[in-house]
């Protein structure tokens, strides 16, 4: 069977607790995000982007919404009859079942997945950021340094490092120390959970992983200081796009209010790098006489009757006569009564904000969510 260059892994089986209510019955990378997606449609269409073909996504935690979504990979174009992309839960096996242990341990309980394909490299990938990036460049600078494992970075505020796998390069980028979220960093160069690993070596490194009893079972804590201890080669690789990790509440809102900066570098608008997703078959928007829309995404199915400044409405929202929307995230099937006023809030799915009702504060620094994570997100599409 033709062999595959190169396949990619995407990690999406966190929990990401800290967009609370959120994922209470969503996995993090099926969280809606910018007016029609879901966190994950980032990462796929980049993959389709960068003519990846093969692609399993590991997920474990509130797998049905991302299962669903995902499906057989048509908006992605990978529902292929060799490669495409696969779904991959912890299952059992002869010696008994048990979860994915970590992020390393998730690759390992797959390596039959991965030998399918035969690949000479594998890309790891988080499923849950915001960018856009061409996996083939970064391929062709891992080949043209005969890389073992060549890592994504992104330069952050120093005062932030602490948060982030940091790198220490040298002049070439070659790694000669890799510091998993240090109290004290030594630079600002810090790992986008971005891998491009040869097979081979990343094979080798999970294997001593899985039997090792004090690991962690962890890219960024274990396999990547173990195969620099192992004298392996190790580069990084210079982003300078945007880049956002939506794993706050508030770090979700930024990142959505990023896509209504015109001067932003993440433009979704560009036909040469689409954002893919699943489509819907609704009717157009409507915007009544007496609605101000400014400076908003606005999707389909939405009516409009009232103001709507600076915020992102999902599908088949309505806002009605007099109600108020600024600076806020509204998910699909909410209702905004007669006379609402919504600042600086996130309304998860089929939740109404009764008239006259007031939530968030213009003048507060604080994000308001609301809603019921019971009945949201699952709507149907």
């Amino acid at each position: 069977m033709k062999r595959k260059e190169m396949i990619a892994m995407i990690l999406a089986g966190g929990q990401g607790a800290r967009l609370k209510s959120l994922t209470t019955k969503v996995a993090k990378p099926a969280v809606p995000y910018g007016g029609k997606y879901r966190i994950i449609d980032f990462t796929l269409s980049n993959c389709a982007n960068s003519n990846i073909d093969t692609v399993g996504i590991l997920t474990q935690y509130q797998p049905l919404v991302l299962n669903s979504h995902v499906g057989i990979g048509i908006p992605w174009d990978l529902d292929r009859r060799y490669g495409g992309v696969r779904v991959l839960p912890p299952y059992t096996s002869a010696e008994g079942g048990k979860w994915y242990l970590g992020t390393a341990n998730a690759v390992y309980e797959n390596i039959n997945f991965i030998e399918m394909y035969n690949p000479e490299y594998v890309l790891v990938l988080s499923g849950d950021h915001i960018y856009k990036m061409d996996y083939s460049k970064m391929l062709k600078a891992h080949q043209d340094k005969n890389a073992d494992v060549t890592i994504s970075v992104i330069e952050v505020p120093l005062e932030e490092a602490s948060r982030f796998g940091i790198l220490n390069t040298h002049d070439d980028l070659k790694i000669y120390e890799f510091d998993e979220k240090p109290e004290n960093p030594k630079s600002n160069l810090a790992s986008m959970g971005v891998y491009i690993f040869s097979w081979k070596a990343l094979r080798e490194q999970l294997i001593k992983d899985n039997i090792d009893p004090t690991s962690d079972h962890d890219f960024g804590k274990n396999i990547i200081p173990n195969m620099l201890e192992s004298g392996m080669s190790l580069y990084g690789y210079i982003f300078d796009g945007y880049w956002k990790d939506v794993g706050t509440i508030k770090s979700f809102w930024d990142g959505n209010m990023d896509l209504l900066d015109r001067n932003n570098k993440f433009d979704l608008y560009d036909s040469n790098w689409r954002i893919y997703s699943e489509n819907e078959d609704l009717p157009p928007q409507y915007i009544g006489e007496e609605a101000t829309v400014e400076d908003a995404m606005v999707n389909e199915g939405c009516e409009i009757m009232g103001t709507v400044k600076h915020s992102i409405l999902f599908t088949e929202i309505i806002v009605e006569k007099d109600a108020e929307v600024v600076d806020s995230v509204i998910f699909p099937k909410v209702r905004i009564g007669k006379g609402a006023k919504v600042h600086r809030a996130i309304v998860m799915g089929d939740y109404e904000i009764k008239p006259g009702e007031i939530v968030g504060d213009p003048d507060s620094d604080d994000i308001v969510l609301v809603g019921n994570p019971d009945d949201s997100l699952f709507f149907e599409k």
